[in-house]
């Protein structure tokens, strides 16, 4: 079945996914697609990559202020190589046409695509 941009709603939410630390494409997915499934896609994309962003960043100012600037750079280390593992999960679940809910990231997606329409 095709959607709002005339993509199945699989290749869709891959695309919403797959782009999703950019933020603008998922948004755009958000705004102008009305298929459910792609909706959430783009929302758990758009919610997971600012949750990222935002710690990665506070990570960042932190190794600035302490002197266990090793330690805290292998953290941020772990933390961007668990986030490129989540980002492949998503693209591939999204493309399989599966919806998978992540614990935490999925349950406010879930919520959050709900309200808006």
């Amino acid at each position: 079945m095709k959607n709002g941009l005339g993509l199945k709603k699989e290749t869709a939410a891959a695309l919403a996914t797959l782009l999703g630390p950019t933020i603008v494409v998922p948004v755009l997915f958000l705004l102008v697609e009305k298929d459910e499934y792609v909706r959430f896609w783009a929302m758990q994309s758009i919610v997971t990559s600012v949750v990222f962003l935002i710690v990665l960043w506070g990570i960042g100012i932190f190794a600035f202020t302490i002197i266990l600037a090793p330690v805290v750079a292998f953290i941020n280390g772990i933390l961007m190589l668990l986030g490129f593992v989540l980002w492949l999960l998503y693209v591939y679940k999204a493309w399989q046409g599966e919806r998978w809910v992540a614990p935490i990231f999925g349950k406010i997606a879930e919520n959050m695509s709900k309200k808006v329409k």
